[in-house]
């Protein structure tokens, strides 16, 4: 049996009987920097001999309630380092969301009035696909390019016919307060041009970007992806409490 596991246990044993699980306890959480991950998520696989390998340095000279003691203190300090992590990772998600947030009230300032879509008879006698739309720009900045989101349905019909999203070049931009009407012709040769849409579908288009007069895009702070609002939901309820109190 090496040394550190025969000091160990000789320590272990000048211990009253009901204080030695907390000293087993103890000595995992001294070995834990140096046990590899997947031992530290199984506590059940350490053996003896590598706790002892990994805690003997640390608790070298130690009484048993000196190693009780020095693992709490470790113990502390590694919560509170998990603690303040998780509070700044707290502090980034919620500014990112508030965000995320701020840009979308922003957005919904540019309606789309109306949307219609049908087909047309070209000049040269085949189908092609027409987009009205009528929109108003109720933002504060002159917009060059709309990007869109289109969804074409029909009643008791699960599967839309068409989910596409496309952009649309603003001739000569258009300012804070007007309202324009458009006429799109999307590309005959793709969803849009399917003749199997019934002329009663309905058309739904929603505004998913925006572009100011220089082509730079406005108001397209990410929203949280679905693990980092899992991950914020988690933190809110383990440590908003804690986060609201230190502000």
């Amino acid at each position: 049996m090496p040394a550190a596991v025969v000091s160990i246990e000789n320590v272990r044993e000048a211990l009253p009987v009901y204080k030695r699980d907390e000293f087993d306890k103890a000595l995992a959480i001294l070995a834990m920097p140096s046990l590899s991950s997947m031992a530290l998520l199984s506590p059940q696989r350490m053996n003896g001999a590598e706790i002892a390998e990994a805690a003997n340095i640390l608790m070298h000279g130690l009484t048993g309630d000196q190693v009780i003691h020095r693992a709490d203190e470790l113990l502390r300090q590694r919560r509170a380092r998990e603690r303040e992590q998780a509070l700044r990772t707290l502090t980034r998600l919620t500014e990112k969301q508030a965000r995320a947030d701020e840009d979308k009230a922003h957005l919904a300032r540019f309606s789309v009035d109306s949307a219609r879509y049908y087909m047309s008879q070209s000049p040269y006698g085949s189908p092609e696909p027409v987009i009205d739309l009528e929109v108003t720009n109720g933002t504060d900045e002159a917009v060059s390019q709309v990007l869109l989101k289109g969804i074409v349905t029909s009643e008791g019909r699960s599967t839309p016919w068409v989910n596409d999203t496309f952009y649309y070049v603003v001739s000569g931009g258009l300012e804070p307060g007007e309202t324009a009407v458009w006429s799109l012709a999307p590309n005959r040769f793709g969803p849009w041009g399917n003749t199997q849409i019934p002329s009663d579908a309905t058309l739904t288009v929603t505004l998913e970007g925006l572009k100011d007069a220089e082509g730079n895009p406005l108001w397209d702070s990410p929203a949280l992806t679905e693990s980092e609002i899992a991950k914020l939901e988690h933190l809110h309820q383990a440590y908003q409490g804690i986060a609201l109190n230190e502000q």
